[in-house]
């Protein structure tokens, strides 16, 4: 039994991922106390029990996790210093054949290689950028292009340029130590997901019982 000056910190981020069908309270929560004892027992806790075996996902409210402790440590003290509901992610941790994954690459290249390569000729088509170059090059030389000239080639050189600097990254390599914009795209689409999830479980009712 906790006495009463004992105290236990949760932290817990917002999405947490797991692999295993009995998720214990450790797998999900990062946690500090006094009392190491009290700590490694409130680790073995088990909040929840996944039946089926396919990706699935649930929303844990934290007072039901504080509950759940106070059932077996009613005098210990809790305060939570993160997240207030946890998105529970169960994947199967089954490795997709290595081929699948070359032609998910090779499909995903496809189609960013030619969505861009349309996108930019749309864009030069309307904006007319061969008849500019063509009048700025009879400006300064005195003679009608004949069709490709220098311009066209820095042209090229620097839409390459600029792409790389504006995505921060050319492979595994970064210019800067900022997140690159797909990065942040990407980060605020998985925060707009988590809301959403979170807000409906509560809406619904939906709000998984710990401990089953």
């Amino acid at each position: 039994m906790a006495s009463e000056s004992t105290t236990l910190y949760l932290k817990a981020d917002r999405n947490v991922e797991v692999s295993k069908q009995n998720v214990m309270l450790g797998d999900l929560l990062n946690m500090e106390c006094s009392d190491k004892t009290i700590l490694m027992k409130v680790k073995t806790l088990r909040i929840l029990k996944i039946w089926e075996e396919k990706e699935q996902r649930y929303v844990i409210s934290v007072l039901k996790i504080i509950a759940c402790i106070h059932e077996q440590y009613p005098r210990l003290e809790i305060q939570n210093l993160g997240e207030t509901d946890i998105i529970v992610t169960y994947e199967n941790q089954k490795t997709p054949p290595l081929l699948w994954h070359i032609l998910k690459v090779v499909l995903v290249s496809a189609v960013i290689f030619f969505g861009s390569a349309f996108s930019i000729m749309a864009f030069n088509n309307d904006v007319g950028v061969t008849k500019l170059f063509g009048q700025i090059y009879e400006l300064i030389m005195g003679k009608k292009t004949d069709g490709f000239s220098v311009l066209e080639v820095t042209y090229s050189i620097g839409l390459a340029i600029g792409i790389l600097i504006f995505f921060n990254h050319f492979g595994k390599k970064r210019f800067t130590v900022d997140p690159t914009p797909m990065e942040i795209q990407m980060r605020l689409y998985e925060n707009d997901i988590q809301t959403t999830l979170v807000e409906n479980a509560a809406r619904q009712k939906k709000e998984l019982e710990v401990g089953k």
